[in-house]
């Protein structure tokens, strides 16, 4: 035993001497905790009332979900694999109210949806932004897990920047890593940060990880719930060609002055589509686009955002060992 944490007294029990922790240290441990209850509790019922239980009836069955209103007269944030294909969606509120809900639009390429919420006296929630998270952060998540109403965990911005790969097999940026618990329910439920406003839009976990839990940034939310709201659909421009990202022998990374090592082959041309009028072949190797390099498919689909809407941009390629510059007229997907 160690003598320097124990002596012997006469009658020869042992006595742990080393130093108790005064009154102040455990006042401080109170406060600290105290302080983050409070935020905690703070922050739930600031949100609360406006996270709804979405119940939908669809062609594929019936399924439960969560959401958010964003506007106060009704638009809720949620997830598209929430709502895709629904014929009837019920949405409850903590208070007991019950309304029927509407899908505006839903786009699942970032696995985002928005409904119209058909009721009186809602209340959104505030909108944070992604920008200025710092990992550590106290992050919340307000759902129905497993069909228990209005939960709530809590957690810590655990990683940011992540991406996941979405339903239609396209890359979903900013996602947000936390360890506030999520289950089946959960999703399309709001992340929240310590004032209560929602930094994210709670939608995937690993199934046997522990604390690896994922929420859509709220700038990319936004950014879907403004394209739905004004066109009803995420605009996105469109190339039209089957692709696959492959690595590039070194002679030609040198040759062409390529940062990576990796590039796009085009494998299929659709008909008619843009890439067909610009006279794109199967077999050609996407160098570049309007001036940006093109090192991954999941690239090339970030750069045909709406901005490219009706726009003729320059694309390079490299066809049988030579460089090929053409013009491409992009249009809106379908």
């Amino acid at each position: 035993m160690d003598r320097s944490l124990v002596e012997l007294h006469h009658d020869g029990a042992a006595q742990d001497s080393s130093p108790l922790p005064g009154p102040g240290a455990a006042d401080g441990d109170g406060v600290l905790f105290d302080a983050y209850s409070q935020a905690v509790v703070t922050a739930a019922a600031r949100v609360a009332p406006s996270v709804g239980h979405l119940q939908v009836r669809g062609s594929a069955g019936q399924g439960t979900g969560s959401g958010f209103l964003v506007t106060p007269d009704g638009y809720m944030l949620t997830n598209s694999h929430v709502v895709n294909g629904a014929k009837d969606i019920r949405v409850g509120f903590p208070d007991g109210s019950r309304h029927v809900a509407y899908l505006v639009g839903d786009d699942p390429d970032t696995d985002l949806a928005v409904v119209q919420v058909h009721g009186s006296s809602l209340v959104a929630v505030e909108l944070g932004t992604t920008s200025g998270l710092k990992v550590g952060q106290l992050a919340l998540a307000i759902g129905n897990p497993l069909g228990f109403d209005h939960s709530v965990t809590a957690g810590v911005v655990g990683a940011l920047g992540r991406s996941l790969r979405s339903r239609s097999g396209r890359s979903i940026d900013d996602v947000i890593q936390t360890d506030a618990a999520l289950n089946p329910g959960n999703s399309g439920g709001p992340l929240v940060d310590s004032r209560g406003r929602a930094i994210g839009v709670n939608t995937a976990t690993i199934m046997g990880a522990q604390g690896l839990c994922f929420a859509i940034g709220i700038d990319t939310a936004r950014f879907v719930l403004q394209e739905i709201l004004r066109h009803g659909r995420v605009r996105r421009a469109h190339l039209g060609i089957a692709a696959q990202t492959v690595t590039l022998p070194r002679r030609i990374v040198f040759a062409l002055g390529l940062f990576g090592e990796t590039g796009v082959r085009v494998a299929q041309v659709e008909p008619g589509s843009p890439a067909d009028r610009a006279g794109l072949l199967a077999g050609d190797l996407i160098v570049d686009l309007d001036g940006m390099q093109v090192p991954s498919v999941d690239r090339l689909h970030r750069l045909l955002d709406a901005s490219m809407i009706g726009r003729d941009v320059p694309i390079r390629l490299l066809r049988n060992g030579a460089v090929v510059e053409r013009q491409v007229a992009l249009r809106a997907r379908s």
